[in-house]
């Protein structure tokens, strides 16, 4: 299985001067024009997407709709890949208009503490990582020989990262995405022991030439 995963494109929530708390935001323009040159570039390196999956949060949806423009691939959509926080210790999602506010210290502080302690029954760090390996484990199961695309959050592939290679609790991976930037995974079945290829990390070429996306980077989510 070779498994692509797509931060979404820069949303409102990802700006510096956002002070809207933890919401479901949409793109920026600049964050449309990023997943247009997303659509726009994809095909000519990944030539064919088997299944195309998103997290059910507007921002990655937005972002996901150029992909299956360009491949004529429908979007399933997954709870599992909303960004932490966004849904409940049982993984079900929190509604989007009333999404919880995060906690002062970061999930990796806390691993086994909600993220979102004002709202009673919210997940941990721990709970988060559940749900995404759950995901790809999925993955495997159902598209063993298939080329699988999902575009998700910057804390999704992070936690990704943890699963694969076996990181945790107490140690995490802490790895950058920029917006759009595709990450790809690789799993290779050997007789012996599971076998996972990272091939390569928030590849972006198809940015070149579009405003500046060191905004991107501001905000993980």
């Amino acid at each position: 299985m070779h498994l692509y995963l797509i931060r979404h494109g820069q949303s409102y929530v990802n700006l510096k001067e956002w002070d809207g708390g933890n919401q479901d935001t949409a793109l920026t323009e600049l964050g449309h024009r990023q997943a247009a040159a997303l659509g726009a570039w994809m095909p000519t390196e990944i030539i064919t997407v088997d299944a195309l999956y998103a997290s059910t949060m507007q921002r990655a949806q937005e972002t996901a709709a150029y992909v299956s423009q360009a491949y004529g691939v429908p979007i399933t959509n997954d709870d599992r890949l909303r960004e932490i926080g966004n849904n409940r210790a049982d993984h079900l999602p929190w509604p989007s208009d009333d999404l919880p506010e995060y906690s002062d210290y970061w999930g990796s502080e806390r691993p086994f503490h909600s993220v979102t302690p004002t709202r009673e029954g919210g997940e941990s760090l721990m709970h988060f990582r559940t749900r995404i390996g759950a995901f790809i484990e999925d993955m495997l199961e159902h598209h063993r020989d298939q080329v699988v695309v999902a575009v998700c959050h910057g804390g999704v592939i992070e936690l990704t990262f943890d699963h694969i290679f076996n990181i945790g609790p107490w140690r995490r991976c802490e790895v950058w995405c920029k917006n759009t930037g595709i990450t790809r995974f690789e799993y290779v079945e050997h007789p012996r022991r599971e076998m996972w290829r990272l091939h390569y990390h928030s590849r972006a070429e198809h940015l070149h030439g579009i405003e500046s996306a060191s905004a991107s980077l501001t905000l993980q989510e």
